[in-house]
């Protein structure tokens, strides 16, 4: 079998302006970025109407696990799926952050052949859309530190600065950093641009407008007497969305089989709100009749945050969830270690089938909406195992599907779109998982209790001191939870469907011009380190120019 990287590389693409035509694109409308990239015009997307009749399909999956679960490759595949049997299809995804890309991880184009191309440059530089986001993080940082030096007139308490600068690199060297600016010393650290709130501003923006706005809302710091210092206070606004503006022009590229897709943003689900961009998301509601996107990690970090986050700031909402799973992952979570995945054994199947089914009832229950599982299949998988786990999903009342896009293409995928689709004829409302007038705390504890199924929640003493004061000023604001997206609590190695713990709250922060309050949990870093063997190591540049081990 091919690599993803050799599928890819050797596949025949058509040129941009071909496949954009299925979406009444024209070249006019486009800026190029080679042939096969292109992103598009504002001048466009602002003459395209509201949708009336566009379905939003979101692809989310079970906590994931070393063996892989495929909910890129799904989201891929059922695009293709539908666009194969003749509906106007599109798929929107995240932007490949390079941390994974070099870590542990990998890329994030799919896989066999449910893939978007071109790999490569989507994987690496791509348009340059995380650079741009990296220099204005960093010029709003440099801000700060230059006006402290020149003076101060603001009057920055240097032990009150709040705002980092970020890498979009996995560096546990920057967790930690002093820096020395003359006679003053402060402790700060870095974090990854997945997670920074210039990214999620970003794809939160509905206008250059609305990005200006929302940047020159940033919390940076607090004055000496308490109050709050923006990076409006600075005049930094203006200069960072210049460094943004064609990084907010969404971008385009396509699937192996020939599907438009938007590719668009880049925030962490665990980390942070784990979406493609809400001006790629509504543009592609305009111009398709099905819409098929994704979200980070499992259901319970990344559908809650697409619903409670994306959703709610946007107006937009799915009107159906995919779950993506594999027996190999079910077996992991029954407490089958990875070298032993590949053989039967359906105590354990049973076993971890918890953690699946706990996140169907999450979705349905909680978020109301209808749910349709995508059971991705391995060769090692056994008729046994398929047909116990088919008939445990339907004894809940849900349909699951066996699916083969990675190995057959769209084709694979095809039973899953017809699924959706009969599934759509009678649509459900999406709803939230908590009103706004809730406190911080409530909202918090809300999602630990329903979603996680957590007993209480704790909080160390300063997030609780820093609870105190968002309170007053953001108890509006919706919460993105950080914690581990290896499990339903605080604790990743607690695979499976743990009840009864204690989510542990280590520190909040407020992300004051993307309008949510983070919540971290437990040990978790915002810039993530490399493994010990990197997938960097297998990444080499051939005679002939190409690409090789970038999968």
């Amino acid at each position: 079998m091919k690599s993803d990287g050799e599928i890819n590389q050797a596949a025949p693409l058509k040129s941009i302006d071909e496949i954009v035509k299925s979406l009444d694109i024209k070249i006019d409308d486009l800026n190029f970025y080679g042939p096969y990239q292109a992103k598009l015009k504002p001048s466009f997307i602002n003459t395209l109407k509201e949708p009336k009749t566009a379905k939003l399909i979101l692809v989310s999956a079970m906590s994931p696990t070393p063996a892989g679960e495929g909910k890129t490759t799904t989201t891929i595949g059922l695009a293709d799926a539908l666009f194969l049997i003749g509906k106007k299809s599109v798929a929107c995804l995240r932007e490949p952050s390079l941390g994974p890309v070099f870590g542990m991880k990998g890329g994030a184009t799919g896989g066999g052949y449910a893939q978007v191309a071109p790999m490569d440059n989507i994987n690496l530089h791509f348009t340059g859309d995380f650079h741009a986001i990296t220099s204005a993080n960093n010029l709003l940082a440099a801000l700060i530190d230059n006006h402290i030096h020149h003076g101060n007139a603001l009057n920055i308490d240097t032990n009150q600065i709040s705002f980092k600068r970020c890498l979009d690199m996995n560096d546990r060297a920057l967790r930690h950093v002093e820096l020395k600016l003359g006679q003053n010393h402060r402790d700060t650290g870095f974090d990854i641009t997945s997670a920074s709130e210039v990214m999620a501003i970003l794809c939160l923006a509905e206008s250059l407008e609305d990005l200006q706005y929302r940047l020159g809302e940033i919390e940076v710091a607090k004055r000496k007497d308490g109050v709050s210092v923006c990076a409006k206070d600075l005049k930094a606004e203006g200069a960072m969305t210049a460094l943004l503006k064609d990084a907010f022009q969404p971008n385009l590229v396509q699937t192996l089989h020939g599907t438009p897709a938007f590719i668009h943003g880049g925030p962490f689900a665990n980390i942070a709100h784990g979406c493609n961009s809400v001006i790629a998301t509504k543009t592609a509601l305009k111009l398709a009749d099905y819409v098929v996107t994704e979200a980070g990690f499992g259901a319970d970090l990344g559908a809650e945050k697409f619903i409670d986050i994306k959703c709610r700031q946007s107006g937009i909402k799915p009107d159906i969830i995919v779950l993506v799973a594999t027996i190999r992952a079910l077996k992991f979570h029954g407490g089958i270690s990875v070298p032993e995945l590949n053989h039967e054994n359906l105590k354990a199947l049973e076993l971890g089938f918890n953690n699946l089914k706990r996140h169907i009832e999450n979705c349905s229950q909680h978020f109301g909406l209808d749910v349709v599982v995508s059971i991705n299949k391995f060769n090692s998988d056994t008729e046994k195992e398929m047909t116990w786990l088919q008939s445990a999903i339907d004894k809940l009342g849900f349909k699951a599907i066996l699916c083969s896009h990675w190995s057959d293409g769209a084709i694979g995928a095809k039973d899953l779109a017809n699924a959706v689709l009969e599934k759509l004829a009678k649509p459900k409302s999406c709803k939230f998982l908590y009103e706004d007038h809730l406190s911080l705390k409530e909202k918090i504890t809300t999602i630990a209790l329903k979603l996680y199924r957590s007993k209480e929640v704790e909080f160390s003493e300063s997030a609780l001191q820093k609870l105190l004061l968002l309170e007053k000023n953001y108890s509006s604001f919706p919460v993105c939870i950080a914690k581990t997206p290896f499990s339903f609590s605080s604790d990743p190695k607690a695979h499976g469907a743990p009840e009864n713990h204690t989510l542990m709250i280590r520190e909040l922060r407020l992300s004051r011009g993307a309008g949510f309050v983070v919540a971290i949990c437990g040990d978790l870093m915002t810039i993530p380190g490399l493994p010990k063997v990197p997938a960097s190591e297998n990444i080499i540049v051939n005679a002939q120019g190409l690409i090789e081990g970038l999968n």
